[in-house]
C-alpha cells in the first residue's frame, strides 16, 4: 500500500512527494525501494502489486522500474485500506482464486528481514489451510495511541494464536493498561490471507465495499479495469480495514512476533529508530553544531551550517520552502497543523 499523503511527516512529506517516496533514513534507498526489496525474499517479481493514488503512478514506476504498469494500481480517491484491500482482493481472485496475499505498508522499517519472512512464510502456511485473518503481533515498547492492540489466546497452533479481541487507536489510559497488562501485542498492520476467505469477510462485515466490486467481477484484469475503478472506488467508505473487518470478524489470528519492526508514522517514530549522538539527538545534516541540545531530531540540507543552542525533546526540519520547529511531545498535533494551513494559506506549502 503506497497512497498515503504522511501528513504527519509534514514537512518532510508533502502531497507531490509523500514520505514512501523519500529516503528518509538516509540510506540511499527510499522506502518504498526497501519494501519492494523486501518483498522479493518472499515472492517473485511478477507476484508484487503496488496500490497507490494514481498521482503516483509515475514516481511508483520510477522508483521499482522492475514492476509493470499492470502491476501498480491506481486508486482515483483517498478512501482508506479497506477499499485498497478489497480491490486488490477481488483482482487477485481473478488471477489465482487460491492465492494467499500478504498487505504491507511501503512506509514500514524491518531490521530483521530474515526473521520477517520466515514469520511471513509461517503466516501464508497457515492462511492456506485454515480460514484465518491472520495478523503480525509486536510486543508493545510504550503507551502509543497511534496503533491497535491485540488481546489473544495464549495456547496457539504452531505459533499462532487467536484473537480475543481487537481494539485500534485506544485512548492513552487505556494504551497504559493494555501495555500494563502484558496480555496485548501491537497490530504491525501487516496482513496475511487468502482472497476467498477476505472477501468473505468484506461480504459479512462491510457489504457495501464488497457489492460495489462484486458487480463489476468480470471487469477485473481486463482492459476496463481502470475506467471501472474511476467510476466505483470513490462511491466506497472511506475505512481503515481495522474498524471495517479487524475489530468484526470472528476468524482474525495473530502471530507474536519480533523483527525489528517500526511503521515510521511520525517524526518521533523514526527519532526512535535512528542512530542517535552521545546526547540522543538524530542528526541529519553535515554543518549542524548541537550546543547544550539533547533529545531532538535535527533534519537539515547539507550544505546548511545549523547552529541549535538550549533545546530538549524538539523536532527541528528545514525545507527549502519550510522550517519546522516543534516540541516532540506534542508531534501529534502537526496533522492538524497542515489542515489549517490549508485553510489560512492553501496547498502551496502542503
Amino acid at each position: 500500500m503506497a497512497g498515503g499523503i504522511g501528513s504527519r511527516f509534514w514537512p518532510g512529506s508533502r502531497e507531490h512527494r509523500p514520505k514512501q517516496f523519500l529516503d528518509i533514513l538516509n540510506v540511499g534507498k527510499s522506502l518504498i525501494r526497501m519494501t519492494f526489496e523486501r518483498s522479493l525474499k518472499i515472492c517473485p517479481v511478477e507476484n508484487i502489486y503496488v496500490v497507490t493514488n494514481k498521482v503516483y503512478k509515475e514516481q511508483v514506476k520510477r522508483h521499482l522500474p522492475e514492476l509493470t504498469y499492470e502491476q501498480i494500481l491506481c486508486e482515483p480517491s483517498r478512501n482508506n485500506t479497506a477499499p485498497c484491500i478489497a480491490y486488490t482482493a477481488f483482482k487477485l481472485r481473478a488471477i489465482n482464486p487460491n492465492a494467499n496475499f500478504v498487505v504491507a505498508s511501503s512506509d514500514h522499517i524491518i531490521l530483521e528481514e530474515n526473521r520477517f519472512t520466515d514469520y511471513i512464510k509461517q503466516a501464508v502456511a497457515y492462511t492456506n489451510e485454515h480460514n484465518a485473518l491472520v495478523t503480525l503481533g509486536l510486543q508493545p515498547s510504550r503507551p502509543d495511541t497511534g496503533y491497535g492492540y491485540i488481546n489473544f489466546e495464549k495456547q496457539g497452533e504452531n505459533g499462532v494464536h487467536k484473537v480475543i479481541k481487537f481494539t485500534e487507536k485506544p485512548n492513552l489510559e487505556t494504551a497504559k493498561q493494555f501495555v500494563q497488562s502484558g496480555d496485548y501485542l501491537w497490530n504491525a498492520g501487516i496482513f496475511i490471507w487468502n482472497v476467498n476467505h477476505i472477501i468473505e469477510a468484506f461480504k459479512k462485515h462491510t457489504p457495501e465495499i464488497f457489492n460495489l466490486f462484486s458487480e463489476h467481477n468480470d471487469q477485473f484484469n481486463t482492459p476496463n479495469e481502470q475506467s471501472m475503478i474511476d467510476e466505483v472506488y470513490p462511491k466506497t467508505p472511506s475505512i481503515s480495514i481495522d474498524y471495517a473487518i479487524m475489530e468484526n470478524a470472528e476468524n482474525i489470528y495473530t502471530i507474536p512476533s519480533s523483527f525489528g519492526w517500526s511503521d515510521l508514522g511520525t517524526w518521533n517514530s523514526l527519532h526512535l529508530e535512528g542512530e542517535k549522538d552521545e546526547n540522543k539527538n538524530l542528526i541529519s545534516g553535515n554543518l549542524v553544531k548541537a550546543l547544550d541540545t539533547s533529545d531532538c531530531l535535527i533534519r537539515v540540507p547539507n550544505d546548511k551550517l545549523v547552529i541549535v543552542k538550549d533545546m530538549e525533546d524538539y523536532i527541528i526540519v528545514d525545507e527549502p520552502d519550510v522550517l519546522l520547529i516543534y516540541p516532540k511531545s506534542k508531534e501529534q498535533e502537526i496533522k492538524a497543523i497542515t489542515k489549517q494551513i490549508r485553510e489560512d494559506i492553501g496547498d502551496k506549502f502542503l
